[in-house]
């Protein structure tokens, strides 16, 4: 076996979780104009069936922003935005209609593809569009008639999930209309948000330029609170209230409408890039994907472990025991002892643990086994799983901790942890002591 085919091995093994996790689950996708015209849009779809075999309830949300600029340069029409929204008079609105149909109209070609040798071989899908959003007009802001652009009003959720319940794929626009018969141009943000809560989705996917958020070290940022995101708008954003006819950039559309979602009951967001081939798959069938991921609370949990968590913190710690920086301990003892562990769960799999081990007639617990997977270091996982630590030994009334380390003493000194003789050990540990591995004594007040 080649070293690319064993690549390819460990990553389907790899994935398997992911793919039985998101089957039979409802994802929005919201492809904004600029995806349409990307080089990769025939790859993004092609991923999106990919999706839709593996049964992924989908509904893909599409917007058609700079094919309507384009369409209206061509009616030589003025561009006119006011407070981030386009004005949308008749003539703008007719400009409107024919390029959010085009698009529609690429989209269901191009998931409408079957040729031999191709990714879309074989493929059966089904795309469903419909009147599927009710709008109202956005009516007059400022002194400025909006004309046809409109706001969301109500999502048929039920015919929706009627069309996923047949394994069809729902295609929407950004139009909406009324009961009265009128269209009116909606924000792509705003549908596919609306869209998502209307369904309860599982995660609302967002396509953008950018592959995610960085930070002031120029790392890509793999999760963001929601609550973080919302502040991050006004970094991203480029309007100014003396400047309304200047509007938001890419990025401050998406965390926003990331945070509404996940305000309003949206577990997951995900921000990817279009001009990034296989980004979607990457994001979701990886542990570390590739872009970011937006989320009311953090995906990572600090919690007791039990019975069932005792193959993962086998694997976990077995590295560190043939190396010989932690004591070896057989399943048998790992299960006897399972409630004295705490463990970091990472999307299902556990990248940190540690142990907590009472003296509580002298009022000191023991640190032991504290483990977070190379592949996590350098975040804060350490810290928050020895405040864990720390506030379980304060409820059980120890007033110290102590830990027996060989190779990491710097890290536990800067977390407050002192130099301390081997006579400071509770008598029990000092008549337990290992001379052989000569393990330095380190005791931290709580």
């Amino acid at each position: 076996m080649n070293d690319t085919t064993q690549d390819f091995v460990n990553w389907f093994r790899h994935s398997s979780p992911y793919i039985h996790a998101h089957r039979g689950k409802t994802f929005v996708v919201m492809l904004g104009g600029e995806a349409i015209n990307d080089t990769h849009l025939a790859s993004i779809v092609h991923d999106i069936a990919l999706l839709n075999s593996l049964d992924v309830r989908l509904v893909l949300v599409h917007g058609a922003r700079p094919q309507i600029d384009e369409r209206t340069r061509e009616a030589g029409l003025e561009t006119r935005l006011h407070h981030d929204q386009r004005v949308t008079d008749s003539e703008t609105l007719r400009c409107v209609i024919e390029a959010v149909g085009r698009v529609r109209t690429e989209i269901e070609a191009q998931l409408s593809m079957g040729l031999a040798n191709t990714p879309m071989h074989g493929a059966r899908i089904r795309v469903c569009s419909g009147n599927f959003i009710t709008a109202r007009p956005l009516g007059v802001l400022d002194g400025v008639d909006m004309g046809h652009t409109g706001e969301l009003r109500r999502v048929d959720h039920q015919a929706i999930k009627q069309q996923l319940d047949m394994d069809n794929i729902v295609l929407i626009s950004n139009l909406g209309y009324s009961p009265t018969g009128e269209i009116f141009n909606l924000s792509v943000e705003e549908v596919a948000t609306g869209a998502a809560v209307a369904l309860n989705a599982d995660k609302l996917i967002l396509f953008g330029q950018q592959e995610g958020i960085y930070d002031s070290s120029g790392e890509l940022r793999s999760e963001l609170l929601a609550e973080t995101a919302r502040r991050l708008v006004h970094h991203y954003s480029t309007r100014v209230s003396a400047e309304p006819e200047k509007p938001w950039s890419e990025m401050a559309c998406l965390l926003q409408a990331a945070a509404d979602a996940c305000d309003k009951g949206i577990p997951r967001c995900h921000l990817v890039s279009h001009a990034q081939d296989g980004a979607l798959l990457i994001e979701l069938f990886t542990r570390d994907g590739t872009g970011t991921m937006i989320s009311k609370e953090s995906y990572e949990q600090v919690r007791a472990a039990d019975i069932e968590d005792v193959g993962g913190i086998l694997e976990l710690i077995a590295p560190l025991e043939e190396r010989g920086v932690l004591v070896r301990r057989s399943r048998e003892l790992l299960e006897s002892e399972i409630e004295r562990f705490s463990i970091v769960v990472r999307d299902g799999a556990i990248i940190g643990c540690a142990a907590l081990y009472p003296f509580a007639d002298e009022a000191i617990g023991e640190l032991a086994c504290v483990v977070i997977s190379g592949d996590y270091r350098g975040g804060n996982r350490g810290d928050l799983l020895l405040e864990h630590i720390e506030d379980m030994a304060k409820e059980q009334g120890l007033k110290q901790l102590f830990v027996l380390t060989t190779r990491t003493a710097h890290w536990f000194l800067e977390r407050g942890f002192k130099p301390a003789p081997l006579e400071a050990l509770p008598s029990r540990k000092k008549e337990l002591y290992n001379f052989q591995r000569n393990s330095k004594v380190f005791i931290k007040t709580l």
